[in-house]
C-alpha cells in the first residue's frame, strides 16, 4: 500500500498528488511514468510521474480526473493509501545536445511537461515555454514553469490570459524568427496539438519529440494494448517510449485506437456519477434525520 501524503486540487479536474513510494522516488529519470492501481478491482492508470523527492521517499503525480478509474484515484484523501504504484516505467527523456529548446504544452499535457522543463533547466538548457488552454482556469503550472524557463508564453482560447489563439500560433512566430531558432522542440498535449505542432517544425527539420499516452495494461510490453507506428514500424509505448520523433509518428492511427474503448468509459462515467449522487442523496437524509 501506498500513502498518499497530500491531494491539491489544481484547476477543474486536476489533482496534484504527493505519494509515498520511496523506491520508485530514487530510480525515477524525467519522462518515465508510474501505472496506478488504485484499489483490488480497479483499472490500471499510467501516469507520468511529475516529480520526486528521493530524501522524503516521495513521488508527485497530476492526475486530470476525467473517467471512473482517474474519479476512483483523486477521491483517495490525504491519509488515505493507494494499493499499487508500479514503476518506474519507459524510457528516460533524452536530453541530446542543444542548447535552445522549445517546450509546448497543451491543456493537462502542461503537468506532463513540467517535469521535463525542469530536467532541461537543470541541464543548463535554454528553454521557451509555450502553455495554453481553453481560458485562464484551464492555465497549468504557469508560476512553476516560468521559474524554469527564459521565457514563458501563455495562449488561451477566449484571450483571458496572455495571446487570444492557440500554442500552435505563437510556434509558428517564434520558428518564423531566423534569429534565434531553436534546436528542438517538445510537444505534450492532445494529439491533434501535437501533430500540428509536429507539421510545423517538419519544414524547418528541427528535431520534434512528442509524448504518447496510449491505452495501456501492464506497462511491460506484453499486452500490445500501447503499440503505435512511428516511422512504419509497430512500437509500445511502454517500452520504447512514451517519447517519439514527432515527425515519425502516425497520429491517424493513434488517434483512432484512443476511441476503442469510449462507449464503455462513458457508461462507466455515467455509473460513478450515479453512485456519488445516491451518496450525497444518502448522506443529506442522515444529516435531516
Amino acid at each position: 500500500m501506498f500513502k498518499v501524503i497530500s491531494n491539491e486540487i489544481l484547476a477543474e479536474n486536476l489533482h496534484r498528488m504527493v505519494i509515498e513510494a520511496p523506491r520508485v522516488a530514487r530510480a525515477r529519470r524525467p519522462g518515465q511514468f508510474v501505472i496506478i492501481h488504485a484499489e483490488q478491482s480497479a483499472e490500471r492508470i499510467p501516469i507520468t510521474i511529475g516529480d520526486a523527492d528521493p530524501q522524503a521517499g516521495t513521488i508527485t503525480i497530476f492526475v486530470q480526473a476525467v473517467g471512473a478509474s482517474t474519479l476512483k484515484i483523486v477521491s483517495i484523501p490525504a491519509g488515505g493509501f493507494i494499493k499499487d504504484v508500479a514503476g518506474p516505467l519507459g524510457r528516460p527523456t533524452h536530453m541530446g545536445d542543444w542548447q535552445r529548446v522549445v517546450c509546448v504544452g497543451g491543456g493537462v499535457g502542461t503537468a506532463v511537461l513540467f517535469p521535463l522543463v525542469k530536467a532541461l533547466a537543470n541541464g543548463g538548457k535554454q528553454i521557451t515555454t509555450i502553455i495554453g488552454g481553453r481560458s485562464s482556469r484551464f492555465i497549468l503550472l504557469a508560476d512553476e514553469l516560468g521559474m524554469l524557463s527564459e521565457k514563458l508564453l501563455i495562449t488561451t482560447e477566449d484571450g483571458s490570459l496572455g495571446c487570444k489563439g492557440f500554442v500552435t500560433t505563437v510556434l509558428a512566430e517564434l520558428l518564423a524568427d531566423p534569429r534565434n531558432p531553436p534546436q528542438a522542440v517538445f510537444a505534450i498535449g492532445p494529439v491533434p496539438m501535437m501533430r500540428a505542432v509536429a507539421e510545423l517544425t517538419r519544414p524547418y527539420n528541427i528535431e520534434t519529440i512528442v509524448s504518447l499516452n496510449p491505452i495501456m495494461i501492464d506497462g511491460t510490453g506484453m499486452c500490445g494494448g500501447c503499440r503505435v507506428m512511428v516511422g512504419g514500424e509497430m512500437k509500445f509505448a511502454c517500452v520504447d517510449g512514451p517519447e517519439f520523433d514527432g515527425h515519425l509518428v502516425d497520429f491517424d492511427s493513434l488517434a483512432d485506437r484512443l476511441t476503442t474503448y469510449r462507449n464503455q468509459e462513458a457508461a462507466l462515467r455515467h455509473t460513478a456519477e450515479a453512485c456519488r449522487i445516491r451518496k450525497e442523496e444518502h448522506h443529506g437524509q442522515q444529516a435531516d434525520s
